[in-house]
């Protein structure tokens, strides 16, 4: 692919919603987020590494403050378009050295961008990441692929009945309604056609046979009871991707930035050092 001369940064900035924070001059950090949400999912993270960094967030083409007329189907029929993104953003920002840190499919698009340019990253943060949901003979993904079916059939029928269901399944921590709520804002504030193709994107990927080709230094965070990705993906990702180590917090639903962040704050940090 073809980059942006840095003069046309501003245009990938306003693309991808783009924001930073923290020293100039200082290790970067890139934190991506995953489905149905945006950059604002990491507010009570990325601030914590901002004293050390340049924090860098940004918004999935479709999602979150993105430019929503810049997304095209064609282009985001695979996370391959993604990771592309991931990588112009890297090169318009003159970024270089990056750790970078992705939630949920945005762990995949990461290793996507890493294996296709492995000098921009220094090391990868997987955090409830995912090679493939559905089970397959000898694997074990979560889901059997007649329920991906029904989910996405469902998401098709109805989306906000869809998310209204969904939303606190997959945040868990039913004692703390809010987090399901905000996880639910999050969802219903989505552009509906982007979020039903963004989910078939999501949920019949497979990365399996690529994680090997991911070089560079990988912490694969999990939550123990995580009912997109179960510890057992972690430790899929952990056996395929060469060298990488798994981190298994003692956490409830699928995102830990915003039920457990000191735990992932503290996580990340203990990696880095």
């Amino acid at each position: 692919m073809t980059y942006a001369p840095f003069e046309q940064a501003e245009a990938v900035v306003r693309r991808n919603n783009i924001s930073w924070q923290g020293p100039e001059g200082a290790p970067t950090i890139v934190f991506a987020h995953g489905y149905g949400s945006s950059l604002q999912m990491w507010r009570l993270v990325a601030p914590q590494f901002a004293d050390d960094h340049r924090v860098v967030l940004f918004d999935h083409v479709g999602s979150g403050g993105s430019d929503r007329q810049a997304y095209d189907r064609g282009k985001y029929d695979s996370l391959h378009g993604y990771a592309d993104d991931l990588r112009e953003i890297c090169h318009s920002l003159g970024l270089k050295d990056i750790v970078y840190v992705g939630h949920s499919v945005g762990a995949m698009i990461g290793c996507l961008a890493a294996i296709a340019e492995p000098t921009l990253f220094s090391s990868l943060v997987l955090v409830g990441g995912s090679a493939r949901y559905i089970n397959d003979e000898g694997y074990v993904g979560g889901f059997e692929s007649a329920d991906v079916d029904a989910l996405l059939e469902s998401l098709d029928a109805n989306y906000l009945a869809w998310a209204s269901t969904m939303a606190p399944v997959f945040m868990g921590n039913a004692d703390r309604p809010e987090l399901a709520a905000e996880l639910l804002d999050s969802f219903a504030k989505a552009d509906q056609s982007v979020a039903r193709q963004f989910a078939r994107v999501t949920f019949l990927s497979d990365m399996r046979a690529k994680l090997n080709s991911v070089s560079t230094p990988t912490l694969v965070v999990q939550s123990t009871n995580d009912i997109v990705a179960p510890v057992v993906a972690g430790e899929f990702l952990r056996d395929r991707i060469p060298g990488s180590r798994l981190e298994v917090l003692e956490a409830d639903g699928h995102y830990v930035h915003i039920s457990e962040p000191e735990k992932l704050t503290s996580t990340i940090r203990s990696f880095l050092s």
